[in-house]
């Protein structure tokens, strides 16, 4: 690997980290939504019990982190690297610098528009985001909480692109950032003057737009797939009808009434068992 791709190795995970402590912080002295963390209301006097089950959560989601923290060099990086060193060679000279890793981000933001989508649409796929989205509340440790299966199968797809369009590791590596960065972003609970997150929206993807992505209403579930740009969501008509209020029911709907969290081996079997609306 040549310098700037070795520095990008080294102080990418750091950056992030660094971000999500931030974030983590800022969305607990400035919260957008004061509801329980599990997502329920709790009885006056169950202070305890509703941070318990705060921390639960907090910890379940870490878990899940851990786990596709550990597979991540095992697998995804070698995957992602193999596919780079046989990508093809068709890019002509101008496509190289700034100028082709930029065409590069926003190509690979364009397919993670199209691979949520399918995630979404796709009973099998589902099974596996459906880890993701019952989550009772979000937070920046929401940006952390996707089944290793999601991940190994999203990276492996993944790879095509990278063949087919011959993206260097450096994009790679940039593009992996920036949809951490992103996800933490707006994932988060941190509540922003009004006036800044509707300029930000404009162009990247906020709080207040993917909130309505996991309201528990199957028609704002289904819409909304942008991880980094937000004009993909305009562009291919997937905009969320509503907007965000604090009091709105975060999960997956099932007849009348969300769906509960499940406990962290649950989480991991999940695929194993039909999902709950494919």
């Amino acid at each position: 690997m040549d310098t700037l791709t070795q520095g990008l190795v080294a102080y990418k995970g750091v950056a992030v980290a660094a971000w999500l402590v931030l974030l983590f912080v800022l969305e607990r002295m400035m919260p957008a939504a004061t509801r329980p963390a599990d997502g329920v209301a709790l009885a006056a006097g169950q202070s305890g019990a509703l941070a318990r089950a705060g921390w639960t959560r907090v910890a379940r989601n870490a878990g899940l982190f851990l786990v596709n923290a550990a597979i991540s060099p095992l697998i995804v990086v070698p995957v992602s690297a193999w596919a780079t060193t046989h990508a093809l060679g068709w890019r002509p000279t101008w496509l190289t610098g700034w100028t082709g890793l930029t065409f590069d981000l926003v190509l690979l933001d364009l397919w993670i528009y199209w691979w949520h989508r399918a995630v979404h649409r796709t009973p099998l796929l589902w099974r596996f985001h459906v880890v993701h989205h019952l989550d009772r509340f979000l937070d920046t440790t929401s940006a952390t909480r996707f089944h290793f299966g999601e991940v190994l199968l999203s990276a492996c797809v993944r790879a095509a692109v990278i063949v087919l369009a011959g993206i260097p590791l450096t994009s790679v590596l940039v593009f992996e950032a920036l949809v951490l960065t992103a996800s933490i972003f707006h994932h988060s609970n941190w509540r922003l003057p009004a006036g800044i997150e509707r300029a930000l929206s404009r162009v990247i993807v906020t709080p207040s737009l993917h909130w309505m992505h996991h309201h528990a209403i199957r028609r704002d579930t289904d819409s909304t797939y942008g991880t980094i740009f937000s004009f993909w969501d305009r562009m291919f008509g997937s905009v969320a009808s509503g907007t965000r209020t604090p009091d709105m029911t975060i999960g997956v709907g099932a007849g009348d009434a969300p769906l509960e969290d499940e406990r962290f081996l649950d989480l991991l079997a999940r695929p194993l068992r039909r999902a709950s609306r494919r």
